[in-house]
């Protein structure tokens, strides 16, 4: 297991200016992060050649690994030309993969509101989200890249419907960035989505999250479940998520792979993440 951050995580900080990627790679690094997942808020790697080798480089000084390159996407288009630019626009996110010197790539593929994400509308997407997935699968294949879905957006976020994206896409460079908290947003156990997911992650996110039930609403900083329950950030190990239970299925299955902490809750951005860190470490090393 190699243990890291997603600079996500420090969104915030990057968005205030209080920090800019390259001080997150630091950051990141002496907190005692062995890689860092790069997602593309509060900066941009598009026509940024110059960003990009910096990155890079920085990280290879510190000594620290770029373990993946996540970006958004949206395959549900309103007609064929928006739909072809958009396929050709996240190809072109695979080429900065690459000039990251990056193996692992995520990207969304569909985004719907929670009205429109029954099965009979997932159905119907399948085919097109299918064929965008493996155009640029199979364009990421000549760079031995790897690329994968996140159970991410509420429409494709149920473990059963990520896994027949996979499985319809079929290529072997085409797997699941698998966000432990994730599920719980469509009202899934965590702990069960992780078991039938485990064995098609190429990365895992560890997310934790407070749950109230649905005649329960909190109020301000909270979000609504695809069923009507509400859900909100929490540090790594604070919240109701069975952190305990899910370390122990990722390490039984023999997962060896990246494992970022991912932060997004209401406490100060970089005590989250400092936080998640050692908790996580911590409980990896006790089990």
């Amino acid at each position: 297991m190699k243990l890291g951050l997603s600079s996500y995580s420090l969104l915030a900080a990057l968005q205030s200016k209080e920090m800019d990627i390259l001080q997150v790679i630091q950051w990141i690094k002496d907190h005692g992060g062995e890689h860092i997942e790069i997602v593309p808020l509060g900066f941009s790697l598009d026509d940024n050649p110059q960003l990009i080798q910096s990155i890079r480089q920085r990280a290879e000084d510190v000594g620290i690994e770029i373990s993946n390159y996540a970006i958004s996407a949206n395959f549900i288009a309103a007609t064929n030309e928006e739909y072809e630019q958009e396929i050709e626009r996240v190809k072109k996110q695979v080429d900065i993969t690459n000039l990251l010197g990056v193996k692992l790539m995520r990207h969304d593929v569909a985004l719907r509101p929670i009205h429109e994400a029954s099965i009979a509308q997932f159905e119907a997407d399948l085919p097109k989200i299918v064929h965008a997935c493996r155009q640029v699968a199979d364009y990421a294949a000549m760079f031995g890249i790897t690329t994968s879905i996140e159970n991410h957006g509420y429409f494709i976020q149920a473990s059963d419907r990520v896994q027949t994206v996979i499985n319809h896409v079929n290529r072997a460079n085409f797997k699941t960035t698998l966000d432990i908290g994730n599920f719980m947003c469509v009202d899934e156990d965590p702990v069960s989505a992780v078991k039938k997911n485990i064995s098609i992650a190429s990365m895992i996110h560890i997310k934790d999250f407070y749950h109230r039930p649905s005649y329960k609403n909190p109020g301000e900083g909270w979000f609504p479940t695809a069923s009507g329950n509400y859900l909100r950030g929490a540090i790594v190990g604070h919240g109701d998520v069975d952190m305990r239970e899910i370390v122990k299925t990722i390490k039984q299955s023999g997962y060896d792979g990246y494992i970022s902490v991912e932060f997004e809750g209401l406490e100060e951005c970089k005590q989250g993440s400092r936080i998640g860190m050692d908790n996580l470490r911590r409980l990896w090393e006790e089990l």
